[in-house]
């Protein structure tokens, strides 16, 4: 197809400012999918999509529209709108020209709306402002309007007004996408340029690779090369999204597609390559994507020490359709062998285990998790440390730094005295605050990462009745007094229950973690002893005591010394037993420094 008929863009907003049902009304409204056909969220694909009601992985669909007579392709990349999934969204506006900026006409411009936005802008994308949910019994389109144009920058003046949910005026974005967003530029007798920006695993047929074609053009049974893998293979099948997968004859310059290799390994596709030909091959790739940096680490284990190899395939397999996930083996004196897994944040750890458990059908067994930290040693070294069991002896240890990042809130005006307060809790450093209007205010707080991740988000929802939003960029690694917590379970460390906190707070977190653990961990036939210390001082401890069995029940009436033999007899079985029993640690409980820190 001629380029100047082909538009490629995303739609970028806040979560729940309605992106996945816009897509929906543009699928529908163009024919690309029938009444029958259609229901909410139908390009959000994964069941822990629908059970949750957000996107998670950036999802791409052929849409063909006419205006004036002429039939034009529109390339829609759905991106999600958490903060733990800003990867998935730069990932999908570098294969686009414009987005679609959606804004909810009551709650305005929000946290996540900026740093998208920002996003877009600083790939120089053609920005459309859409104002969604005007059917709502109450909106403030002229107050959100005047918020685009003072926090943005962006002129609102011919912003779009529609409802997703209605259908009510989208026809006005199929033309503003026409007339608005610029024809994608690329040479087709230029040697072929195609970037891969998703990939999936088919069992029964590969691996599935998700291409933007920027030069060039390719067609069913060209050989071709993956330039950073340094992979030959030949197409066997290619296709467009409508929004299954289509197969067609050719893709061209501006087209977004899929090509089928059948390339089984996993390792042979990356997100971010260069497709091009064998034959004759691009001089230069393109620039890809910048590498993620996870910053929030746990331990996998399999429940089962001899699923070590199916956990390992479906790491990869995940791998594969998660190009910001990354693991690593490693070994844990309580847990036996499994993984370390990288992450970019909470929710997005959260999403990890439940898809490994449902769509890889596997049993695991999580660690807390925490984030990541650099040790500068007396020697002049740095060390990258993403396991607590990884941290040197004090002694060796010059400056312990850890993850600093930049904090937005967006909240009403009569909260912002209260996520003061809850920032200043958490040892954050207080950068600036600005009112967008007589309702809400942005403040900006630097505060560490370790205090964020864990539960930041459900307080600030908690403290602002659900109207309060946030957004967060690291910025570097600050000195700061921290230690490494140990547990001990009846005088042996637990390396799986490890953990790096501050040293003003560890007094309390090691009480409300011992407090946790002595709850989680069953009674045994002996007494255990629970205790948390740094170095060699203990900080905090609790006891379990031992089941009591009534051995004297037999015994009724006659000499009293029968019954002293029975208690000494299971006094000396106790003593033996506290020597060489082991303790069972339940699952539950390798969770507890997570919930100890929500209890604090």
């Amino acid at each position: 197809m001629d380029p100047k008929f082909i538009r490629n863009f995303s739609i970028i907003a806040h979560i729940d400012h309605g992106k996945s049902t816009l897509a929906d009304q543009l699928l529908l409204q163009s024919g690309t999918i029938t009444q029958r056909q259609f229901r909410s969220q139908i390009l959000d694909d994964l069941e822990i999509e629908r059970d949750r009601g957000i996107t998670i992985k950036a999802r791409s669909v052929t849409i063909d529209y006419v205006h004036k007579g002429q039939k034009y392709e529109l390339n829609l990349i759905d991106t999600p709108g958490h903060v733990d999934f800003h990867y998935e969204v730069s990932r999908s506006l570098a294969a686009c020209e414009g987005a679609l900026l959606l804004v909810d006409a009551f709650q305005g411009v929000q946290a996540q709306t900026v740093a998208n936005a920002y996003a877009a802008i600083n790939v120089d994308l053609e920005i459309v402002i859409v104002v969604n949910k005007i059917d709502l019994a109450v909106t403030r389109i002229d107050e959100v309007l005047e918020e685009v144009e003072t926090i943005l920058g962006l002129d609102g003046s011919e912003a779009l007004r529609v409802s997703a949910k209605t259908g009510l005026n989208v026809d006005t974005v199929f033309e503003a996408l026409v007339e608005k967003v610029p024809p994608p530029s690329g040479d087709p007798n230029a040697p072929l340029k195609a970037l891969v920006f998703d990939s999936k695993y088919d069992k029964y047929r590969g691996v599935v690779t998700y291409v933007r074609v920027f030069d060039g053009s390719l067609k069913k049974g060209d050989n071709i090369r993956f330039m950073r893998e340094h992979v030959n293979s030949e197409v066997l099948e290619l296709g467009q999204f409508r929004p299954g997968l289509v197969p067609c004859d050719s893709l061209g310059p501006g087209q977004v597609g899929y090509i089928l290799t059948g390339v089984k390994e996993l390792n042979k596709i990356s997100v971010g390559d260069t497709v091009t030909q064998a034959g004759n091959p691009a001089p230069k790739a393109l620039p890809g994507y910048q590498k993620p940096k996870q910053m929030v680490f746990c331990g996998m284990y399999p429940l089962d020490a001899t699923g070590f190899e199916s956990l390992r395939d479906a790491l990869e397999k995940f791998s594969l359709n998660d190009s910001s996930f990354s693991f690593f083996p490693e070994t844990s004196d309580a847990l036996g062998f499994g993984f370390r897994c990288g992450f970019l944040g909470m929710l997005h750890m959260e999403i990890v285990q439940q898809r490994l458990e449902t769509e890889q059908d596997t049993d695991l067994i999580q660690t807390a998790p925490n984030v990541t930290y650099e040790i500068l040693k007396k020697t002049g070294d740095v060390m990258i440390i993403d396991n607590p069991q990884d941290v040197p002896d004090a002694g060796e240890i010059e400056e312990f730094r850890e993850p600093i990042a930049k904090v937005t809130f967006i909240v009403p005006s009569e909260n912002v005295g209260t996520i003061m307060q809850l920032s200043q809790d958490r040892r954050g450093i207080y950068k600036n605050t600005e009112f967008l209007g007589p309702q809400r205010a942005q403040v900006i707080y630097e505060l560490p990462l370790s205090e964020i991740v864990y539960d930041m988000y459900d307080k600030l929802k908690s403290v602002t009745r659900g109207y309060g939003t946030m957004d967060y960029e690291i910025i570097g690694f600050t000195a700061a007094d921290l230690v490494k917590m140990d547990i001990l379970v009846k005088g042996e460390r637990v390396d799986a229950l490890s953990s790096i906190v501050h040293r003003t707070t560890a007094d309390r977190r090691g009480r409300a973690l011992v407090k946790r653990l002595k709850a989680e961990i069953n009674k045994h036939q002996f007494e255990i002893a629970i205790q948390a210390a740094i170095g060699a001082k203990v900080i905090a401890r609790e006891t379990i005591s031992a089941f009591r069995k009534n051995v004297t029940a037999k015994c009724y009436g006659g000499d009293v010394s029968r019954k002293r033999k029975l208690l000494e007899k299971q006094k000396e079985g106790k003593k033996r037993m506290k020597q060489f029993g082991a303790v069972e640690i339940p699952q539950k409980a390798f969770l507890s420094v997570l919930e100890a820190n929500r209890d604090e």
